[in-house]
């Protein structure tokens, strides 16, 4: 899954934007942030959910984006034998390069 620069800023944005708004008790200086606000522990259940997205969309972007440097544990007798395939390499040089393999 591959976010779009054009998705992140407004979802961040929402995201703040109802950390700051209004609980509905009439109180300008409590937003029921945290475990007040009559809201019992709903804002420390999302700021939890809201960290733990923001680490699995970390988690995620190294993954994808890692110095990973191809497909790993790939044979290598059977890469000799694709680019044999695809003519890449001829006959007797993919039989010399079989039996270094294999000595």
């Amino acid at each position: 899954m591959r976010l779009k620069k054009s998705f992140v800023i407004p979802f961040f944005t929402a995201l703040g934007t109802a950390a700051y708004a209004d609980n509905g008790m009439g109180n300008d200086w409590d937003f029921g942030h945290m475990w007040g606000g009559g809201y019992g522990m709903s804002g420390g259940l999302m700021m939890v959910l809201f960290w733990g997205v923001v680490i699995a969309l970390i988690v995620v972007a190294v993954r994808r984006h890692g110095t990973g440097t191809g497909k790993p544990d790939q044979d290598p007798a059977k890469i000799l034998k694709e680019r044999f395939a695809r003519g890449e390499i001829d006959e007797d040089e993919y039989r010399k390069r079989l039996a270094t393999l294999n000595e």
